[in-house]
């Protein structure tokens, strides 16, 4: 399947339905606005994925899901060179840490974890590899992708619903009279709250959490709704003027035109 376009054609729930119907077995690869993501399948069904700096590996995954202390971690990866993923699993099977379950569990988990991020990922190109299989080195799964599509499609809808909401994330935003006390907000929610200035776009502040424009949109939005904030022109935000706003430039035409506007608003 020769395929390679821009993201902003297909999207990644398009993408993951067509590997899914043709049963493909290969690599999706996908560039970001500021990071590349693998994701492999085998016979139309997940295998592996990894995005940016992370290598995707056992060790990375159970350290981020807690299951491996940061001691764990830096030892385990010292012995890199010297162990494979699939030994590592077996050792910790074996050792009761953790049973086979719980390893595919939390690989599944981290891999649609991924795609989740994909799903905001609206500026970018792709290309399909077939050629790339899933990486020998690393334990595969097999994740069917039918409600990984489902959930991608019902994020596409949000998404489509908060851009209609708030258009721009070049505007400000302010606190409305209703006070902060009494109200339960979440760690983002906080983080976004506490540089809301009438001085700081929607966008420095999600650059500043490290957020994309969903994440950004989502909160905003929740705010608005709990009537906590509302949007506003940044403070010296300069508005250029047309020269040419009215239809006429001279002077009596104008007076007579607005005159004629003031009898038609008296007649209603």
């Amino acid at each position: 399947m020769a395929l390679r376009g821009n993201l902003r054609d297909f999207t990644i729930t398009q993408l993951l339905n067509l590997v899914n119907l043709a049963q493909k077995t290969g690599t999706l690869v996908v560039d970001g606005p500021s990071e590349q993501a693998y994701i492999s399948f085998r016979e139309g069904k997940l295998a592996h994925a990894r995005v940016g700096q992370d290598d995707g590996s056992l060790a990375t995954v159970l350290h981020k899901a807690n299951k491996l202390t940061v001691n764990q971690y830096r030892a385990i990866v010292e012995r890199a060179g010297r162990i494979t993923d699939k030994e590592l699993g077996l050792l910790l099977i074996n050792a009761g840490y953790l049973s086979q379950e719980e390893i595919l569990l939390n690989l599944q988990s981290y891999f649609t974890e991924i795609i989740r991020r994909l799903f905001t990922w609206v500026e970018g190109f792709f290309r399909f590899e077939g050629d790339m299989l899933p990486p020998d080195d690393r334990i595969n799964v097999r994740l069917d992708l039918e409600n990984i599509i489902i959930e991608g499609a019902r994020q596409l809808r949000e998404w489509e619903q908060l851009q209609d909401e708030i258009p721009s994330l070049e505007m400000a935003l302010k606190f409305t009279d209703r006070p902060l006390k009494n109200v339960s907000l979440s760690v983002e929610e906080w983080r976004v709250v506490s540089y809301i200035n009438p001085k700081n776009t929607m966008k420095q502040i999600a650059q500043t959490n490290k957020m994309n424009d969903l994440e950004i949109r989502r909160i905003v939005y929740g705010l608005l709704q709990a009537g906590l904030v509302e949007i506003i022109r940044p403070e010296g935000m300069v508005i250029p003027m047309s020269p040419k706003t009215f239809p006429t430039q001279n002077k009596e035409e104008q007076k007579s035109l607005v005159n004629k506007l003031i009898g038609r608003i008296r007649s209603l």
